[in-house]
C-alpha cells in the first residue's frame, strides 16, 4: 500500500491512508474462467468480482438488474414454438385446408343401416387454433417485457447522467484503512471531519442528484 501525504483525522496518522478512487480499484479484479454453454460447449467467461470495502464506495449506484429478461427469451421461445406446432398440425397454410378434389369419392367408414349400406363422414381434424392464441398471448408477453427492460435501462440512464459531479468529489476522498472513515481534502465547503462510507456515499451520491438512492443501497463495509 503506497504511502500518502494525508493524515487521517480521526487517528492523526497517514501510514494507512489511501485515495478513494486507489481503494474503489483494488477491490474489483476480473475473473476468467471456463465455463460449459447451454449446448455444452467450453467457453471463457470474464466477470467483476468486487469487494464490499470496493462495493461501499462505489460513486454510482448499482444499475437495476435484468434477470427479467429471461422471461421475455422464454415467451419469444413459447410464442415460436406454439406458432410452428400449429403452423404444423393444423396446415393453416394449405392452399384448401380440408377440401377434397372433385369428383372423387367420399371417404368414410361403410356401415350397413337396416339392410342399406351407408357412408359415414370422417372425423373432423383436431383445431389447432388454441396454439395461435398461445403464440400471440407470449409474444404479447415477451413485448412488454423487453418494454420494462427498456424502461429500466432509460430511467438509470436519466438518474446517472450527472454522474461525472460526483465522481469529482467521489475523487477527491481520503479513506483509513485504521478507522474505517473517508475525509475530503481541498473541497470547498467540506471540512476534514472522518465521514462514515455511509455518509460519504450520501453525499457523493447527492452531488451525482441521485442522493435518495443511498437509502435504497446502503454502503456496509463487509471487508477492509
Amino acid at each position: 500500500m503506497s504511502r500518502t501525504t494525508h493524515t487521517c483525522p480521526g487517528c492523526d496518522r497517514e501510514d494507512l491512508v489511501q485515495a478513494v478512487p486507489a481503494v474503489y480499484l483494488a477491490g474489483r479484479n476480473a475473473v476468467t474462467s471456463r465455463e460449459r454453454d447451454s449446448d455444452g460447449d467450453m467457453r471463457t467467461v470474464t466477470r467483476t468480482v468486487s469487494t464490499g470495502l470496493s462495493d461501499a464506495l462505489a460513486p454510482v449506484p448499482e444499475p437495476p438488474t435484468y434477470a427479467i429478461s429471461c422471461l421475455g427469451l422464454l415467451a419469444v421461445a413459447v410464442s415460436v414454438g406454439t406458432f410452428l406446432g400449429g403452423a404444423l398440425g393444423g396446415k393453416w397454410f394449405a392452399d384448401e385446408p380440408g377440401s377434397e378434389a372433385a369428383g372423387s369419392e367420399p371417404s368414410g367408414v361403410p356401415d350397413y343401416w337396416q339392410g342399406i349400406p351407408a357412408v359415414q363422414p370422417p372425423e373432423p381434424p383436431p383445431s389447432y387454433a388454441f396454439l395461435g392464441w398461445i403464440s400471440a398471448l407470449a409474444l404479447l408477453a415477451a413485448v412488454l417485457v423487453f418494454a420494462v427492460v427498456a424502461r429500466r435501462r432509460s430511467a438509470f440512464a436519466r438518474i446517472t447522467r450527472r454522474r461525472h459531479h460526483a465522481e469529482e468529489l467521489w475523487a477527491r476522498g481520503w479513506y483509513c484503512h485504521r478507522c474505517g472513515t473517508v475525509h475530503f481534502e481541498g473541497v470547498p465547503g467540506e471540512d476534514r471531519t472522518p465521514l462514515t462510507l455511509q455518509r460519504f456515499r450520501e453525499k457523493v451520491w447527492e452531488h451525482g442528484g441521485y442522493g435518495d438512492l443511498a437509502g435504497q443501497q446502503r454502503a456496509v463495509n463487509r471487508a477492509r
